[in-house]
């Protein structure tokens, strides 16, 4: 809910940022392009047959299903997961779960169900999701004695039994995580992997002797978060704090890394790491005698990062012919494809590609031989760019009596022609070129969209232009809520409309994503954009999904 090369925080913003083309009228518009805008001409049904500049939503859709990430369900804002995007997600897993392991965590398992009791514990937490949770009423034909609760997050669940667990400073600290599906049943409109009814995620739960300890772990897990986005998936993310207006409902503080999406102009909440203070030990009475003899109460921390990851890495790094892969994540790093023709010795052919394939593996890539002969080689070439393998290799009969391979880039299409004798070295080189050159890319690219302002005229027309917006800002909870209403007031004039629908998965309101911890200082006296009161920090606004 340690990063990639120190990026983790906002740019030094350009007093311009950037105009994208068409960004106001899609922000303005709310409800996304028309039907059938951005279609292609002459596309095949089988390829993705829309432009991610033109028809985000529908490419979007297209990209996920076309390249078997996910099919639709029967029940709204559910997904299949298939192979192809569940491989994705064991790889960020198996990631994160080393990680998390070296500060001593350890991984346990909670029940799914929450009676409400307990569920209405924590007032103030359970508010904020009390409109998503889902009830069980009925055990087959009859009702049940009281209904009880899917988990929406386990706060409720867990912490009864760390009262339980917790009695003395040397118990502490207790550090659990689970990884496992969460239902939140909202009725705004789903999105595969970004807004879902169930989504998989692990959530970390700990529980700390003193404040300093815990405060050290938020932010740990925050630069764990950041790697996985910028190590793993090549995304640049901007690591910072919430304010009080959109901090975890029940602690006492909340930290964020934030993603943008130069395709939509908007920003997306990449995951969180939460400092819980003391609020639940105290609603749970958890309380342990210290090394003073005395009694106190725990500091504790939650923290999650959920699937919402795969929709983040598709929409930043895809492309019109469909997925684009990092390395480091992608199921496949390689697809051979031989080149058969006639009086060429098939048989030998695929023996050679046999043995490439198994050179690869020995040199630890990730490597198929496509060598299906119901499919042209033009047809597999299009079907591996749709689902975004990092590397072809095409191996006809002339490169066979030369001893090289084509290979082939997905991320800029370039080709070249590499003897076989150094193909495994070569080939592991530029995975590594690759993954390296994707996150840089989608650095310059997002930070082109980070701008700064320090008037509301400035800002609404750098909002309108699809950018993320860096403004002074008083820190005040009331002016937030202005900022929210105005800009989405000002939208809607600005397309005509008088309303917006409660139902749209995404808002023309614009909201505070965090307050960067890398950013520019902040001369004394300098007023806030939208009260004129004297700012207290700066702050990174954006529309967001």
């Amino acid at each position: 809910n340690g990063g990639g090369g120190g990026g983790g925080g906002a740019a030094k913003p350009k007093e311009g940022g950037k105009a994208k083309e068409g960004g106001k009228a899609k922000a303005a518009g709310g409800g996304g392009p028309t039907k059938g805008a951005g279609k292609k001409e002459n596309a095949s049904e089988k390829g993705i047959e829309y432009t991610k500049a033109g028809n985000l939503p529908k490419w979007y859709e297209q990209v996920i299903v076309k390249s078997e990430m996910i099919e639709f369900y029967d029940i709204s804002g559910c997904y299949i997961l298939r192979p192809w995007s569940f491989s994705i997600w064991e790889a960020i897993k198996d990631f994160l779960d080393a990680k998390i392991k070296t500060i001593g965590v350890t991984n346990c398992y909670f029940p799914m169900f929450v009676s409400e009791a307990k569920l209405q514990a924590e007032k103030d937490h359970i508010e904020d999701f009390a409109p998503e949770v889902a009830w069980v009423t009925k055990s087959g034909d009859g009702d049940l004695n009281e209904p009880i609760a899917i988990r929406p997050t386990s706060e409720t669940i867990m912490y009864p039994a760390f009262r339980s667990w917790i009695h003395s400073h040397r118990d502490l600290p207790i550090k659990l995580n689970q990884w496992c599906n969460v239902v939140r049943w909202e009725f705004k409109h789903p999105t595969p992997f970004l807004r879902t009814r169930e989504f998989l995620w692990q959530e970390g739960h700990t529980a700390h002797a003193t404040k300093e300890e815990a405060d050290v772990e938020v932010l740990q897990i925050l630069e764990f978060y950041a790697a996985v986005y910028e190590e793993l998936l090549a995304v640049p993310v901007i690591k910072g704090r919430k304010t009080e207006k959109e901090k975890f409902a029940g602690g006492d503080y909340t930290t964020t890394v934030e993603a943008f999406i130069p395709a939509a102009g908007r920003a997306i909440q990449g995951a969180t790491s939460h400092g819980l203070g003391q609020n639940f030990g105290k609603m749970f009475r958890i309380e342990f005698e210290g090394a003073d003899g005395k009694k106190a109460i725990p500091w504790q921390n939650s923290w999650g990062l959920t699937t919402r990851t795969l929709g983040v890495m598709v929409m930043v790094h895809g492309d019109d012919k469909g997925l684009v892969l990092p390395p480091r994540v992608a199921p496949l790093q390689a697809v051979i494809v031989p080149i058969t023709m006639k009086d060429v010795d098939e048989g030998a052919q695929l023996k050679t590609c046999g043995e490439i394939a198994a050179a690869l593996r020995e040199a630890g890539v990730r490597v198929h031989v496509d060598d299906r002969s119901n499919y042209n080689p033009g047809w597999k070439y299009s079907y591996w760019e749709l689902k975004g393998v990092p590397l072809r290799l095409e191996l006809g009969p002339k490169d066979m009596a030369k001893q090289q391979i084509r290979v082939v880039r997905r991320d800029t299409n370039d080709k070249e022609d590499v003897p076989l004798s150094i193909l495994p070295q070569k080939a592991a080189l530029l995975l590594v070129q690759m993954q390296h050159e994707m996150l840089a890319r989608a650095r310059q690219t997002r930070d082109s969209y980070v701008a700064q302002a320090l008037t509301w005229e400035d800002f609404m027309a750098k909002i309108g232009a699809g950018n993320l917006v860096l403004t002074p800002y008083c820190n005040e909870k009331e002016f937030e809520e202005l900022v929210k209403k105005r800009s989405k007031e000002e939208a809607l004039a600005a397309a005509g409309e008088e309303a917006e629908d409660d139902r749209a998965a995404i808002s023309l309101a614009v909201k505070t994503l965090c307050i960067p911890y890398e950013a520019p200082p902040l001369p004394d006296g300098t007023p806030c954009f939208i009260s004129g009161k004297p700012a207290v920090c700066w702050t990174l606004w954006g529309r967001s999904y």
